[in-house]
């Protein structure tokens, strides 16, 4: 690192406060922000410098107020607070199309620190910067680098190539480290990965700060003369990290870290209607009638009804599928007869998740349909892969049944064991983790509309709207 200015005091202190993995949690926003804000002041008072970074996946769209301003809501609240740069995480990079994620950042007022996303040409978005610097009052200049998860095959769905977050990170390492006092990295790749840039580089990055793996890392961890920081998910944590720099000897000669648990932090006077005022902003936002329903419609955890049929069909109709399989547990309630707005939508099917087709044999889908059967499926409980319901529910078919002679029927004809089918699900299940043989199959996936924007535009040419 280079050296910084000498006409300053021997030693100077560096705030850096994070957060990472909010996911739209907004529950202790308020406690965040007048923490932030008070901790900003304070330093200020005492003449020492204070940065604050989010290291992605800030947004998520199953809370109603981000899928309603398509996180932009999000970036203003970062704004509030005075953020210094951030980086995305798979919920912004993957859950919104290009165009919604340009728009994302229109009105921010920090930069996106990004270095492995780039478009078709192979351009970086005009959103993103490589690097970024900020010097401190005493001239100590700091060097941001951030990268975020390979989730290649979404992206390149979407129309992104998307390389290897931790090469890119290593090649950048070198080059910015020698044009900085300090290096820190904004990594939204995961504890495994953050632990081997830390070993790779060799101490050329004074601090990382992860997200992605929802990991949390109390007093940080050192690695390589790299300190790891990580502050948990959902707003539980925000973190600190705390540099001492020494301009003698033009280095950092101590660096700790620490989390704040926001549940004992001072309640604001906004703090239990905070999150309460969002939804309700939703709903007026989200309140046109999407369609028409003819009739009441609910969901089950125990099996197939006419809000699942429904369903079903719009999935097969959506992808071309030959047929379809998906579980009743991601119902989360019905719909009314008469108007549906897209709050009703929301509220009924809340997930981030996308529509797939898995290309599976005759063989292979005739495995996934015994094991969809499994009577347990109502009572098992998941969280995570998108998933913001409670419990899995029964497994729904559509064009796929067992027939009298005890052989699997697919769109009228039995299923023959070596020729390919198309099933149309839910990017949940690729994974492999409850279908073994979805995991190594081809897929493709449905990007980016979520499954109520599939639901939503089969109703509509089903039922049709208030002006057709």
């Amino acid at each position: 690192m280079k050296e910084s200015g000498a006409d300053c005091t021997l030693k100077e202190t560096i705030h850096i406060y994070h957060t990472n993995d909010l996911h739209s949690h907004f529950e202790r926003w308020p406690r965040i922000r007048d923490f932030l804000l008070k901790r900003k002041s304070f330093h200020k008072e005492q003449g020492e410098a204070c940065y604050l970074f989010d290291i992605g996946d800030h947004i998520d769209r199953s809370h109603p107020y981000t899928d309603a301003t398509r996180g932009k809501g999000n970036v203003l609240m970062l704004n509030e607070i005075g953020y210094d740069a951030v980086t995305i995480g798979n919920n912004e990079g993957i859950t919104l199309s290009p165009g919604e994620l340009a728009d994302l950042y229109e009105e921010a007022k920090f930069p996106v620190v990004l270095d492995n996303l780039f478009n078709e040409e192979g351009k970086r978005p005009a959103w993103t910067v490589p690097e970024a610097y900020l010097t401190t009052r005493s001239g100590i200049r700091i060097g941001l680098i951030a990268a975020t998860a390979d989730f290649s095959t979404s992206y390149e769905r979407l129309g992104w190539q998307v390389t290897g977050p931790r090469s890119a990170l290593e090649a950048a390492a070198p080059r910015v480290s020698g044009q900085s006092d300090i290096l820190v990295c904004l990594s939204h790749m995961g504890s495994s990965e953050d632990e081997r840039l830390a070993q790779y580089t060799g101490g050329k990055i004074d601090v990382i700060l992860g997200g992605h793996t929802h990991h949390l890392y109390p007093d940080g961890r050192e690695v390589g003369g790299t300190l790891i920081a990580a502050a948990g998910k959902w707003g539980q944590y925000v973190g600190e990290v705390t540099l001492t720099f020494d301009h003698t000897e033009g280095r950092i000669v101590e660096a700790t870290a620490e989390v704040h648990d926001t549940e004992t932090l001072p309640i604001p006077g906004d703090d239990t209607d905070y999150d309460r005022q969002l939804r309700k902003r939703a709903a007026e936002l989200l309140s046109s009638t999407v369609f028409l329903n003819p009739s009441e419609l609910w969901g089950s955890w125990d099996g197939p009804t006419p809000l699942s049929d429904l369903f079903a069909e719009a999935l097969i109709a959506h992808t071309g599928a030959d047929c379809a399989m998906f579980n009743s547990g991601i119902f989360l309630g019905g719909l009314p007869e008469g108007p549906v707005s897209g709050m009703d939508l929301h509220r009924l099917l809340p997930h981030p998740i996308n529509p797939c087709v898995i290309t599976l044999t005759g063989a292979e889908l005739e495995e996934a349909y015994e094991l969809s059967l499994n009577p347990e499926w109502p009572d098992v409980r998941l969280k995570g892969l998108g998933f913001r319901g409670e419990q899995v529910g029964a497994m729904i078919h559509q064009e796929m049944v067992r027939g009298k002679d005890g052989k699997l029927i697919v769109a009228g004809s039995a299923v023959e064991p070596g020729r390919m089918y198309r099933l149309a699900t839910l990017d949940l299940f690729t994974y492999g983790f409850f279908f073994p043989a979805f995991k190594q199959a081809r897929k493709e996936y449905f990007m980016p509309e979520l499954i109520r924007d599939v639901l939503a535009g089969y109703a509509i040419r089903k039922y049709g709207t208030p002006s057709s």
